[in-house]
C-alpha cells in the first residue's frame, strides 16, 4: 500500500491554480431546481404559494400553508447529456444517477387560542442545492497551445537550481519540499522540468527562463477528460405563522454541507513527430470540502384568488477545504540519443491541503405572483435576482486579484420561473417553465439556462404520490487550464432529470 503524505499550504500560492478562483464562485452560488416532484414539474414556481417542502426553501412563509401535519420524501434521476466541441472536433458523453434528492416534515399547530395568529408550523427539510455528478469529454487539434504553455507559466522566474531534483531525492521528497519553501508555483515547474515538458533556455542554476519541449506551431492533439461528483446540501430549519385568514410569515436557518470532487485530466501528443516531447499525461484531483450557513425570511399576501409573495435569501457564508493531488506521465526523446524515446512518470503521492478559505455567495430576493381558479387550478410565477459581482473570497489579502475579477466579470441576473397547475377530481396535471440569466457580463463563459417540465399528481387522501420530468439546457465556454493553456472548450450541457414524492398527512 503506498503511503500518500499531506502537505499543507498557504491559500495565496494557489489562488491562480486548480481551485478558489471565480468559478469556484459560481459554483456555490448556483442552486439548481431540485425538491419535491410537484416543485420541479411547475419549475420552482412557487413563491406565493407554499404548502410544499421546497415551497418554504424559496419562501419560507409557505411552511404557514400547509393545513396539516406532514412528512414527504423524493428520489430523482439525474442525466447529464455533454456534446463538446474544441477546435471544431465534437465528442458527446451522458451520465446518470439516483439520489435521494429531499426529505421533510413539517408540525402544524392549529387554532391557537384567544389569538390573531391562527396556525404555526415547525418544519425541517433536507434536500441537495446541486448534484455535481458530471462528466464531459474534450477532444481536438490545439493549432497553437499545449501542456507545456502551462508549465511555462510557472516555471519563467524560478531558479533553476530550486526545481533541479537533487541527487537521491525521490519525487515525493522534492515536491514536499518546493511545497513547502516555495509553494505551488514551484511544484509545477518542478513536474514540467522534470517530466520533460519545459527545457531552460541556460542550463546553469541561476536560469530562470523556460521553454516548451515541443512546436506547438505544428499543433497538438488534446484529450481532455472532466469527471465530478458530490453535492451541495441544504438542511433548512424554519418556522411559520398565519395571521389572520390573509397574511402568511416564515423565517428559516439553513446549514450547508459541500462535499465536491473534481478529476482533470490531459492527455497531449504533439503533431510534430520531431518534438522533443512526445507524450504527457498530466492529471489533477480535486477535493473540496466544508459547510455554510444562510438565513431566510418571507411573507404570503392572499386577497381572494390572488397570492403576492415576497422573500429575501441571505448570502451563504462557506468555509472550505481544498486538496489537490497532481501526476503527470511523459513520453520523451533522449536528449542525448534523439532516436531512444524514454518514459518519465512523476507521482509524488503527496495531498496538497490548502489553508481554510471562505467564500460569501450574493443575497437572493425573489417577488412572486399567483392566481388560483378556485378548487381547478392555478397559475404561478417567480422572478428573483441575484448579484454574482457581491461575491466575495476571503481571506480578502490572499484573495485581492480574485476578488476583482469577481468585481469586473460577474453580474446581476434574473431568473424568472412559470408554472401551472390543473386538477381533475384526483389527479393534478402540471407544467412550468423557468429561464436564468448567465452570471457573467460576457454571457458566454456560463450562458443563458433555459428549462421546462411537466408533471402528474395523484390524492390518494392520506397520501399523495407525485411524478415529474425536467429539462434544461446551458452551454459553457470551459478552460482547459487557469493559466498558460488557457484555450476553451464549448459545452452544451443537456440535463434532465425525473422525480418521485411520496407525502403523507400525519
Amino acid at each position: 500500500m503506498k503511503k500518500v503524505f499531506m502537505l499543507f499550504i498557504g491559500v495565496l500560492s494557489m489562488q491562480i491554480g486548480n481551485a478558489q478562483n471565480i468559478n469556484d464562485v459560481v459554483r456555490f452560488s448556483t442552486e439548481n431546481i431540485n425538491g419535491t416532484a410537484r416543485f420541479r414539474a411547475m419549475s420552482g414556481a412557487f413563491g406565493a404559494l407554499g404548502g410544499d417542502f421546497s415551497a418554504f426553501t424559496i419562501n419560507p412563509a409557505g411552511s404557514a400553508v400547509f393545513s396539516n401535519s406532514e412528512t414527504a420524501i423524493t428520489l430523482s434521476n439525474y442525466n447529464n447529456d455533454n456534446q463538446t466541441s474544441y477546435f471544431g472536433t465534437l465528442s458527446n458523453r451522458e451520465e446518470s444517477e439516483f439520489d435521494l434528492n429531499q426529505a421533510g416534515i413539517v408540525f402544524v399547530i392549529n387554532d391557537i387560542r384567544d389569538s390573531n395568529w391562527n396556525k404555526i408550523t415547525l418544519g425541517i427539510n433536507v434536500q441537495n442545492n446541486d448534484n455535481y455528478y458530471n462528466n464531459y469529454f474534450a477532444t481536438g487539434q490545439n493549432t497553437s497551445s499545449g501542456i507545456g504553455d502551462y508549465f511555462n507559466f510557472y516555471a519563467d522566474g524560478q531558479l533553476l537550481g530550486n526545481i533541479a531534483q537533487l541527487p537521491g531525492e525521490t519525487d515525493t521528497e522534492t515536491y514536499l519540499i518546493l511545497g513547502e519553501d516555495f509553494g505551488f508555483a514551484a511544484q509545477q515547474a518542478f513536474l514540467g522540468y522534470e517530466g520533460f515538458v519545459i527545457n531552460p533556455d541556460d542550463p546553469n542554476d541561476t536560469n530562470t527562463a523556460y521553454s516548451p519541449n515541443a512546436n506547438y506551431d505544428a499543433g497538438a492533439n488534446h484529450d481532455y477528460i472532466v469527471q465530478t461528483s458530490g453535492f451541495n446540501r441544504k438542511y433548512t430549519f424554519n418556522i411559520g405563522a398565519q395571521f389572520q385568514n390573509n397574511w402568511y410569515f416564515g423565517f428559516s436557518v439553513n446549514s450547508h454541507d459541500v462535499d465536491y470532487r473534481e478529476r482533470r485530466v490531459l492527455i497531449e501528443t504533439p503533431v510534430d513527430t520531431d518534438s522533443g516531447l512526445q507524450y504527457a499525461e498530466f492529471s489533477n484531483e480535486l477535493y473540496t470540502f466544508g459547510s455554510g450557513i444562510s438565513f431566510q425570511f418571507g411573507a404570503i399576501y392572499k386577497l381572494k384568488n390572488l397570492r403576492v409573495g415576497a422573500s429575501y435569501q441571505s448570502p451563504t457564508w462557506y468555509n472550505l477545504n481544498d486538496e489537490l493531488i497532481q501526476g503527470l506521465s511523459t513520453d520523451f526523446r533522449d536528449p542525448n540519443s534523439t532516436n531512444d524515446i524514454l518514459r518519465r512518470d512523476i507521482f509524488p503521492n503527496v495531498v496538497n491541503a490548502y489553508r481554510e478559505h471562505q467564500i460569501t455567495t450574493p443575497a437572493v430576493f425573489t417577488g412572486s405572483l399567483a392566481y388560483v381558479f378556485g378548487k381547478k387550478g392555478l397559475i404561478s410565477f417567480d422572478y428573483a435576482v441575484k448579484d454574482f459581482a457581491n461575491a466575495k473570497l476571503r481571506p480578502d489579502n490572499d484573495f485581492f486579484v480574485a476578488n476583482g475579477n469577481i468585481a469586473n466579470e460577474l453580474q446581476a441576473a434574473a431568473t424568472y420561473r412559470l408554472g401551472g397547475e390543473y386538477r381533475i377530481k384526483k389527479f393534478s396535471l402540471r407544467g412550468g417553465y423557468r429561464f436564468q440569466e448567465s452570471p457573467y457580463e460576457n454571457g458566454t463563459t456560463v450562458g443563458d439556462l433555459e428549462g421546462y417540465s411537466l408533471g402528474l399528481g395523484y390524492n390518494f387522501g392520506s397520501m399523495s404520490v407525485d411524478i415529474a420530468y425536467d429539462r434544461s439546457e446551458q452551454t459553457n465556454n470551459t478552460q482547459l487550464f487557469q493559466v498558460g493553456l488557457v484555450d476553451t472548450a464549448t459545452i452544451n450541457n443537456i440535463n434532465s432529470n425525473i422525480a418521485l414524492s411520496l407525502s403523507f398527512k400525519l
